[in-house]
């Protein structure tokens, strides 16, 4: 066992005497060591109460003959620390969730890992980490949360968000905003549509790192804590089998996962996500793969805040086993390929029918290709990622003057000001994961354009990221970014930008011969920085490439 490192032998005394420390007996050093990497935090709602979860984990570990050793990691809410720097340290905190992972887990030889994330990057920057170590490892998330209410209405966070934009415009007074808050995120556990923690949960599960339920078991449903009792179980048997991350995640795999993806929505955020773990798992997959995949998959789920539709009501109807199950009937998911707990065939043959309406038959998709398109174009000439299955009709092919912003929070108040009219364009750069540093997510910015009434009348471009609660014509991730010189950085209040999402198409509206002078002309913003995120910004690389650091490629 990888774990005798530190306990066999003569040599080994000292280390024995360190974990009869901390209460582990003769008996238990023959047994298997196992990992259990916890997120639990105070000041995630997701993560509240993972406490509860890793202690079922612990049991199941212990059911099954193993020793389990638990240590936590950090993890950033998103929603705490949005429309603020604290966004900046994000998606930074990927980085520093795998490098700590891989720290740990290489400090203290294990036989075997199981990995409890819940929210947004807590969930990649885990299964990075998976693929670095490469240690028989399973995943549970701590689930989502109950949808909340407005009055009769189902809602989740970005209701909150776009009612701020809602008072602004005077449609909603300041005491019915004050309700919702408090109605709004009633339990513990990922905020409840298919925003990037529950989209990254379905995609663990749909890839075959975790068990099925694992994307859409409810946070407080017992179910949830059987299910965490039993990954600790399993993880025993993958022990035994040999297992392996890279046994599973397979450039095969990672074409289910993004099958899934465009089949049920996803946050775009998981195009940074897929593609930093494709890397790890050392099978880079490149955003023209990933819009191919996705102009062949149709959308056959639409949820929150696409619709109203929950990821509760997946649950209910099957979740995730039952999407992928009607994507087989369609010859579209690779059957034969080993995931923690038998073949993907085999997960899919036991699961429920598609109901029809939540999960919708091929014949009857809500489009005929996925939720996720990937734009190209003179302001993307690396890519562009929109979530194309929460954008209105009439804003699928949009022409527009730009209204350009060199900071979220510039934008943000021109937006409240009332600066923003039907028809444009807003622009908002140097908030790529090399300018901002971070590529913060623009929810404050789009929430606020919905709320006030001008979701399908006004786009936003923008070289930072969104929040899966986003719904619009909002399109990220754009490559080059800014700061790094990109056509981003030479566009000006006035010029016309043409968005067309069906002929994934993203372009600046301007001759070659002003954008040469405008780039003789122009020059990257000097950043005062220090610390973490000085690092970060010196070793980052495009978001086209899943913002990971130079070192992965």
């Amino acid at each position: 066992m990888r774990s005798d490192y530190m306990k066999e032998g003569v040599s080994r005394a000292p280390h024995r005497s360190l974990l009869k420390a901390l209460g582990v007996t003769d008996n238990e050093m023959k047994r298997p060591f196992v990992a259990v990497v916890s997120s639990k935090s105070d000041f995630i709602p997701g993560h509240m109460h993972l406490d509860t979860v890793t202690k079922a984990v612990e049991a199941g570990i212990r059911n099954a003959g193993g020793v389990p050793f638990t240590f936590n990691t950090i993890g950033v809410c998103d929603g705490l620390s949005m429309n603020h720097k604290g966004m900046k340290y994000s998606l930074c905190s990927r980085e520093l969730i795998a490098d700590s992972i891989e720290v740990m887990l290489t400090a203290h030889p294990v036989d075997a890992v199981v990995f409890i994330p819940n929210c947004d990057k807590i969930v990649p920057g885990m299964l990075m980490a998976a693929c670095r170590m490469n240690l028989p490892s399973i995943f549970v998330s701590g689930g989502p949360m109950l949808p909340g209410r407005d009055g009769e209405k189902k809602v989740g966070l970005n209701e909150v968000f776009e009612a701020v934009g809602s008072v602004a415009a005077g449609t909603r007074d300041a005491a019915s905003l004050c309700e919702l808050e408090n109605t709004a995120c009633p339990s513990c556990g990922s905020c409840s549509g298919m925003y990037t923690a529950n989209s990254m949960n379905c995609l663990t599960e749909a890839i075959g790192m975790a068990l099925p339920g694992n994307g859409t078991i409810p946070a407080v449903h017992s179910a949830r804590l059987r299910l965490a009792k039993e990954t600790g179980e399993k993880v025993m048997e993958l022990l035994e089998k040999d297992l392996r991350p890279k046994d599973i995640l397979t450039p095969a795999a990672f074409e289910n996962a993004l099958r899934a993806d465009m089949a049920i929505g996803c946050s775009s955020n998981t195009v940074l996500h897929i593609t930093a773990i494709s890397y790890a798992a050392g099978c880079p997959i490149n955003l023209e793969q990933i819009d191919a995949i996705g102009r062949k998959t149709p959308q056959i789920c639409k949820l929150n805040p696409a619709s109203q539709v929950f990821i509760t009501d997946l649950d209910g109807v099957g979740g995730i086993q039952s999407m992928l199950k009607e994507l087989d009937k369609g010859g579209l998911i690779h059957r034969e390929l080993p995931t923690v707990s038998g073949t993907v065939g085999e997960r899919i043959d036991a699961a429920r029918e598609a109901d029809g309406e939540v999960i919708r038959h091929l014949d009857n998709p809500f489009r005929k290709d996925g939720g996720i398109a990937i734009l190209f174009g003179n302001l993307a000439a690396e890519g562009a990622v929109v979530k194309q299955g929460a954008v209105a009709p009439s804003m699928m092919v949009h022409s527009g003057p730009a209204k350009v912003f060199d900071c979220e929070e510039d934008a943000s108040e021109a937006i409240m000001g009332g600066k923003i009219v039907p028809g444009d364009v807003v622009v908002i750069r140097y908030e790529g994961p090399k300018g901002g540093p971070g590529m913060r997510e623009m929810l404050n910015p789009t929430a606020t354009i919905a709320g006030m009434g001008l979701g399908e009348s006004v786009a936003l471009i923008t070289d930072g990221r969104f929040s899966g609660a986003t719904r619009g014509a909002s399109i990220g991730h754009v490559s080059p970014e800014a700061a790094a010189g990109g056509v981003i950085a030479l566009g000006e209040d006035g010029d016309t930008v043409s968005i067309d999402i069906p002929g994934r198409k993203l372009e600046l509206l301007v001759d070659e011969e002003t954008l040469a002078a405008r780039r003789r002309a122009w020059k990257a913003p000097e950043q005062e920085l220090s610390g973490y995120a000085k690092r970060y910004a010196q070793h980052v690389t495009s978001g086209s490439k899943g913002a990971v650091f130079d070192d992965m490629l």
